[in-house]
Order: structure tokens, then sequence, then C-alpha cells
């Protein structure tokens, strides 16, 4: 199992999410809501430099992809 990665930022969550589907619905704040259609999914994205593990697993299981699907959107 390939380990999630500790140096990522918000942006760029953002950017490997939208390759996917995930379009930017709206912003609150430093927090960006993305949406995807089909099938339906709606993560929310700390706009900050780097992204706790905890937060990164939630938004990944949220989204529905796993971690070595991530590293290779990055």
């Amino acid at each position: 199992m390939t380990r999630l990665p500790t140096d990522l930022s918000g942006q760029s969550l953002i950017k490997a999410l939208t390759k996917i589907g995930f379009t930017v619905q709206r912003q609150k704040g430093s927090h960006i809501i993305l949406r995807r259609q089909s099938p339906h999914a709606r993560v929310v994205v700390p706009n900050h430099k780097t992204l706790k593990v905890g937060t990164l697993r939630t938004i990944l299981h949220a989204a529905d992809i796993s971690v070595d699907e991530l590293i290779e959107l990055l």
C-alpha cells in the first residue's frame, strides 16, 4: 500500500480532482467545495499550504479514489 503524501497543498489536490471530473462549486473562506456529477460526490478542500494526513484521507474517501489513483493524478 502506498503512503499518503505529507507535503500536498490544497491547490495541488484541487488540480488533481479536476482531472477526474470535479468542478469548483463555491468557496467560503479558505474552504473550497468541489462537486462531481456522475457518480455524485462532494468534497471540501481547505486551501492550506499542506494538508494533514487525516484530512487528506477523509477527502479521498469522500471522492471515492485510492491513494494510488491520487499519486497517478499528481
